[in-house]
């Protein structure tokens, strides 16, 4: 037993003093990528679930899903590339203007399900579903939010996630938990109904 100690006790001491160096392991704590989705810079407008802005019935999208106006938008037909159906998008920068009255419907367009598609001859556009009942107050009158809209250019939207069109949220907190992006505070009022 004597020789095995004496061997772990000249091992300890060869380590120790080798070249003044002391060996040890390093961690690294190595953060989780993020997926990095692109950006655009579009055209933005507005339009309702009626037979006279949309092509055939009014209720269910070109992706076939229902024209939910919490969470669908259309795309022109040349973004079919870059924004295909079950493409989840964020309005990241859109300055109102004379034309462009985002700042009176931002808070109604939340994240979007790219769901529709637009006549061909719209060209690097997204439009967003609004529902025909709701307004806000724009030049001292109640007017629905597409028309308040108007037409927004140069438009920052980022693609955030996709999902499947089989299985598109109906809410906006649904679409963000299916995305993976829901606000902490959400979380926890969530956790508290569970």
């Amino acid at each position: 037993m004597t020789g095995i100690f004496n061997t772990a006790l000249i091992g300890l001491f060869a380590l120790s003093g080798m070249g003044g160096h002391t060996a040890f392991a390093t961690t690294t704590a190595i953060a989780p990528i993020e997926p990095s989705y692109p950006s655009y810079t579009v055209a933005m407008t507005g339009y309702n679930a009626v037979a006279a802005q949309t092509d055939g019935d009014p209720h269910i999208t070109a992706s076939g899903a229902f024209s939910n106006p919490d969470i669908i938008a259309a795309r022109s037909q040349d973004l079919a590339g870059e924004l295909p159906f079950g493409t989840v998008i964020e309005v990241m920068a859109a300055s109102s203007s004379p034309n462009c009255g985002y700042g009176l419907v931002d808070q109604q367009v939340g994240l979007r399900v790219i769901g529709d598609s637009m006549h061909s001859r719209m060209r690097n556009k997204i439009d967003i579903l609004f529902d025909m009942q709701d307004t806000v107050r724009a030049g001292g009158k109640e007017t629905n939010p597409a028309i308040a809209l108007g037409v927004c250019k140069r438009v920052q939207i980022r693609v955030v996630g996709k999902i499947d069109m089989k299985n598109i949220p109906t809410t906006q907190t649904g679409l963000r938990l299916a995305v993976g992006i829901l606000p902490k505070a959400d979380e926890q009022l969530l956790a508290v109904y569970k």
